[in-house]
């Protein structure tokens, strides 16, 4: 089955740091892969773009667009923003239907969010809860319903900044040396957030250390790291 790659983050960039390995896998197999940002980060997570006088957030919404479309397309893959404001970001009853009818629309087979805790961002945990209970109105009860369903897709979370801190415990690792160059090329078109594709790759090196340990594949150099929220359902073990 062609998967169907949905990502939704708290800002415009997030899709890009976390998973844009995922991504790029699932579009370069074939799939396809939506980003949904919930807001720009356009308060709290454009510094660079801050740094600059005369400065305001029309300016900086508009910017981060770009760069998020840029990153999109470099990955082959579609971008949306919500739109919804940052440092707080708050969703709303109508826009958690909205979310729910994306997820209806797009039916993806994996939904990748954060992880439920993060002590360091007011953000993502909100982002959060608003994905899971989006995707759960959108599969029902998992039968027939008063309303239009779809499958329950693989819900997997990925890696905050402080993993620890956090509760994050990685289950997936996920092998993306064959695309790490398109997400070079992806996090490079975020200069808005110019500081964050050196912590990206040195948690992608340690966490491909750790996966040539796990399973002697010798030849991984790139990974990024997920924990699965749904059961895995398999045959064998």
């Amino acid at each position: 089955m062609t998967e169907r790659l949905l990502v939704i983050g708290a800002h415009a960039a997030d899709f890009v740091w976390r998973s844009a390995g995922a991504v790029a896998t699932v579009t370069q197999g074939g799939g396809q892969a939506m980003a949904v940002a919930l807001s720009y980060g356009e308060r709290g997570e454009s510094a660079e773009l801050w740094s600059r006088p005369g400065t305001d957030v029309a300016s900086v919404k508009t910017i981060r667009h770009s760069e998020a479309e840029q990153a999109a397309r470099v990955l082959n893959a579609e971008f949306t923003c919500f739109d919804l404001g940052d440092y707080p970001l708050f969703v709303d009853e109508k826009t958690l239907a909205q979310l729910a009818d994306l997820i209806r629309d797009f039916a993806p087979t994996v939904l990748i969010t954060h992880s439920q805790s993060d002590p360091f961002n007011p953000d993502h945990p909100v982002a959060h809860q608003a994905a899971i209970r989006a995707q759960q109105l959108a599969v029902g009860s998992g039968r027939a319903a008063a309303f239009r369903t779809v499958p329950q897709p693989r819900v997997v979370l990925f890696e905050p900044h402080y993993t620890e801190a956090s509760g994050f415990v990685p289950d997936v690792y996920l092998d993306i040396s064959g695309v790490a160059q398109l997400k070079q090329e992806a996090m490079a078109a975020i200069k808005s957030q110019a500081y964050m594709p050196a912590h990206q790759d040195m948690r992608s090196a340690e966490r491909a250390w750790q996966a040539r340990r796990i399973s002697g594949r010798g030849g991984i150099t790139a990974v990024e790291v997920f924990q699965r929220f749904t059961p895995q359902v398999v045959a064998e073990l």
